[in-house]
């Protein structure tokens, strides 16, 4: 830094002492340039004086202005870095949660669709069973009306029989056999005792 301020020290002095030896190589009158000259030169050596003040002065608190800024700078661009590195790393983490969360949705939806088609089975192998159940219910059912309407058949069969038999008998039954009957049966009465 110090070097700095001395080449720009060295190069205004430069300039004003080349700008000076111009104008003495001028035209004008040798008095007067000399004047000028004098002049000039103390306007220089004026302007040189102040110039080595400020920055007899001012270097230490330009020079820490300009480090605290450099500082604040570097602490700005440190906080940011800071600032990226956090968000980056929430947005890794919210990431992962996501890719977790997917993996879960799609974990329960396979079970959802697990247990539902195990309930499906369920219902099926119900279904069967309720109507293997009905099937032997209904045909208990069948059987029982089949030996309900055979005895009522055979019952109406026996009426029918009994009613003809009894038609039969009162045409045909006379009165001898109806003395030839109850002489068989005495006798038959008659051995037994």
């Amino acid at each position: 830094m110090r070097s700095k301020i001395t080449s720009i020290v060295l190069t205004i002095l430069l300039v004003v002492l080349l700008s000076g030896i111009a104008q003495a190589s001028g035209d004008a009158h040798p008095v007067a340039s000399g004047l000028l000259l004098k002049d000039f030169l103390y306007r220089v050596l004026n302007f040189a004086l102040v110039v080595a003040l400020l920055v007899y002065f001012l270097r230490k608190p330009i020079k820490k202005g300009l480090s605290g800024r450099s500082e604040g700078i570097e602490k700005a661009l440190a906080d940011a870095k800071k600032a990226k590195e956090e968000a980056e790393a929430k947005f890794a983490e919210y990431d992962r949660k996501l890719a977790q969360a997917t993996a879960e949705i799609a974990e329960i939806s396979a079970a959802i669709q697990r247990e539902g088609e195990l309930e499906k089975q369920k219902i099926i192998e119900n279904a069967k069973e309720m109507a293997i159940k009905i099937g032997q219910e209904a045909e208990k059912a069948a059987d029982l009306e089949v030996v309900k309407a055979r005895r009522e058949l055979q019952q109406e069969a026996a009426q029918l029989a009994i009613g003809i038999a009894e038609d039969l008998l009162k045409k045909n039954f006379t009165k001898n056999d109806d003395t030839r009957l109850i002489d068989e049966y005495l006798q038959k009465v008659g051995e037994l005792n």
